[in-house]
């Protein structure tokens, strides 16, 4: 791993937040126009505040046969997870393999704690070696 890789060096940037009071079916046209399957939720002083992916939306909304304009995205946000820009690589790693989680929001701490961007896994398929890569898998996708 290059050891001077940083998460802001890794992160696809511009990420795109759905509006806690916006509707679901608001979050997944936004999903659609942006071709990404997850969204950060901002709340009203626009700080990160959850996130919100297309699969959210289908189980825990439409398979109940809710219907998604109904529903506010802050409503879906669970527990949140992020890293500070400046962290390192192994950082980035271990956050996501420790919480078995695909998507990294990126916190910009030292410019007002503003989201910068996301790490995803094609993101690190970019950026890592095929090690680092195969040892995340296993560890985000292995079964207790």
């Amino acid at each position: 791993m290059a050891t001077k890789l940083r998460a802001r060096d890794i992160m696809s940037g511009g990420a795109h937040c759905v509006g806690a009071h916006e509707s679901l079916h608001d979050a997944a046209k936004m999903m659609r126009d942006l071709d990404v399957g997850c969204l950060p939720i901002c709340g009203d002083n626009n700080k990160l505040m959850g996130l919100i992916t297309d699969r959210d939306i289908v189980i825990a909304c439409c398979a109940e046969g809710i219907d998604p304009a109904t529903v506010q995205a802050g409503s879906m946000g669970g527990t949140l997870h992020w890293i500070d820009a400046d962290a390192g690589a192994s950082e980035v790693l271990q956050t996501m393999e420790q919480h078995h989680i695909k998507r990294l929001p990126v916190i910009d701490v030292k410019g007002g704690h503003r989201l910068v961007g996301m790490i995803t896994e094609a993101n690190l398929a970019k950026n890592l070696s095929d090690a680092e890569i195969a040892e995340f898998a296993n560890k985000v996708y292995a079964t207790a």
